[in-house]
């Protein structure tokens, strides 16, 4: 086991539903390092992209294989995480579980069904809003309420870089990050007395599938190690985050995008 192992740590990590995605490659690391993982999944939502649903149960049983000892548990629970009490249910089926949760990653996301300005509805917004946005401080909250003080309290958003450049035809999205990103320094500022340390986390582009061969055609220029981003890169990051080694970084937003430069598509480079 590495320094500063996860054994005897229970991590709730939202969003796990496909092993090309983020969520798995978070939960990959975490359960090497000895964690037990309680998960949530949503595959309707992923079989109405473009990349579709994935075989929860084989996900599953790959996470199992990378455990680091034997008495390790791994839960799973498929849920709409924009349902009336959804949130509130999933900490209390994880409490159920394991009888404590140490660490919290809201990874889940809303995709499509979004919008430009003279396109959007209030359901465009609200179906966004209650998702990425609502669910998430929810999701907070109940973590708090059952946390103890006891020694690695982590929490970790996730949020798209919209600060750091347009997001075309995705406002219902950004804003609804936007919002987890602003309200990082509170939420930090609140929990600091539980020990709980806050922290929202901006991947950049990843190759989670979604990215057609034209995609990443124009978008390798702005990225000066000459690849994309792919989902072990956050996950490195979280990793350490939710580690004892990441216990003094709290209330900031970070940036892990390998250098991704917008301004060269500006610049037309």
């Amino acid at each position: 086991m590495r320094v500063g192992g996860l054994r005897g740590r229970v991590a709730l990590v939202s969003g796990v539903s496909r092993r090309q995605g983020i969520g798995f490659a978070i939960a990959s690391r975490l359960v090497a390092r000895g964690a037990d993982l309680f998960l949530t999944h949503h595959r309707p939502h992923d079989e109405e992209q473009p990349w579709g649903g994935d075989d929860v149960e084989a996900l599953v049983e790959e996470l199992w294989e990378k455990g680091d000892v034997p008495s390790q548990r791994i839960v799973d629970m498929s849920v709409d995480l924009a349902g009336d009490g959804a949130p509130e249910a999933v900490v209390e089926r994880a409490v159920a579980e394991f009888g404590h949760v140490d660490v919290l990653i809201c990874n889940h996301a809303r995709s499509g069904g979004d919008g430009a300005l003279g396109e959007l509805t209030a359901a465009m917004l609200d179906a966004h809003w209650s998702v990425n946005t609502r669910s998430s401080l929810l999701l907070v909250q109940a973590f708090a309420a059952q946390h103890d003080g006891r020694p690695g309290g982590r929490v970790v958003l996730m949020t798209s870089g919209q600060g750091l450049g347009p997001m075309p035809g995705e406002v219902a999205y950004a804003a609804s990050k936007a919002a987890l990103a602003g309200v990082t320094l509170t939420l930090a500022d609140q929990l600091a007395d539980a020990g709980i340390t806050v922290n929202t986390v901006n991947p950049g582009p990843v190759d989670t599938g979604y990215m057609t061969p034209e995609t990443m055609a124009a978008a390798a220029p702005m990225f000066p190690f000459g690849r994309m981003g792919e989902p072990d890169d956050p996950a490195r990051l979280i990793e350490w985050l939710v580690s004892d080694e990441g216990q003094w970084m709290t209330g900031q937003v970070l940036n892990t995008e390998g250098g991704f430069a917008r301004w060269r598509a500006r610049a037309g480079r």
